[in-house]
């Protein structure tokens, strides 16, 4: 996969993470496709790819000079599959995965109890197969104030933040309101932003002001994107911005996403 490569991000196009010690390239790998494929909303259906394909699409974006990846639990089994891809090099990756939803049977539930929380690390320390985890989001239901103010969620966090555990935690929000109080009680926010969807561009300068971190989920609009470049270009314009996390199994599409993304800060 690596062949033909024409551009890739240098350790000096990484972005540090607000005020936090972490510094993640401009695009993270999303990686729902590695494990599910069910109640999504990409516009293609698709296959879950076998070991050696995923194997080799993770080598090749570090090879890109990639080294966010992002996950969940409720990414089917896509937590067990990067614990064994990354073995042995564990340390060139910055990983991000989420507590508070789970996927079973085809079903998402939620819950921000401290010890569903507790649980949920855990499992993603087990399965993940390391001793630490570098980002947790929490993982919102759309309640993004409840969440943050009346359940368990953050006050476990900081907790597995002070024991080092974790080191930095933010929370994937969908309301201005509540990505508003994530950034004043968190290190990071993750929100949805594009140039069809600027809804929540207050939180950039929010985040600025508070030196904290932001994290673009559905930059390409969930793969519904006109023009990837545009798209790619007008998230990354932001020096707020940390990072952009694009979903693709396509080795192509990530080499192209890439080369964007390398024009767009230069």
């Amino acid at each position: 996969m690596g062949k033909g490569i024409l551009t890739s991000f240098s350790s000096t196009d990484l972005r540090q993470l607000g005020g936090t010690d972490i510094h993640v390239s401009p695009l993270g790998l999303g990686t729902v496709k590695f494990g599910r494929n069910t109640d999504v909303k990409y516009p293609q259906p698709y296959n879950i790819p076998d070991k050696t394909h995923l194997d080799s699409l993770v080598s090749f974006a570090g090879e890109l000079g990639i080294n966010l990846l992002d996950t969940a639990p409720a990414y089917g089994d896509s937590e067990a599959k990067l614990g064994q891809l990354l073995r042995g090099r564990r340390h060139d990756w910055i990983i991000s995965t989420k507590v508070g939803e789970r996927y079973v049977d085809g079903k998402s539930s939620f819950d921000f109890s401290a010890h569903s929380i507790r649980q949920s690390i855990e499992s993603s320390l087990l399965r993940l197969g390391t001793d630490y985890l570098d980002i947790i989001l929490i993982h919102s239901n759309g309640k993004d104030e409840q969440i943050l103010q009346q359940s368990d969620v953050v006050s476990e966090l900081v907790l597995l933040r002070d024991m080092g555990t974790i080191r930095c935690i933010g929370a994937s929000t969908k309301t201005i309101e509540g990505g508003l109080l994530a950034l004043e009680m968190l290190d990071l926010v993750m929100i949805a932003y594009n140039p069809d969807d600027t809804s929540q561009a207050e939180l950039l300068q929010e985040a600025e002001r508070r030196n904290k971190g932001v994290i673009i989920k559905k930059a390409l609009a969930s793969g519904h994107a006109a023009n990837v470049q545009k798209n790619i270009e007008f998230v990354l314009r932001s020096k707020i911005v940390s990072s952009a996390i694009v979903g693709t199994i396509n080795p192509n599409h990530l080499r192209q996403n890439v080369g964007y993304a390398v024009s767009a800060i230069q």
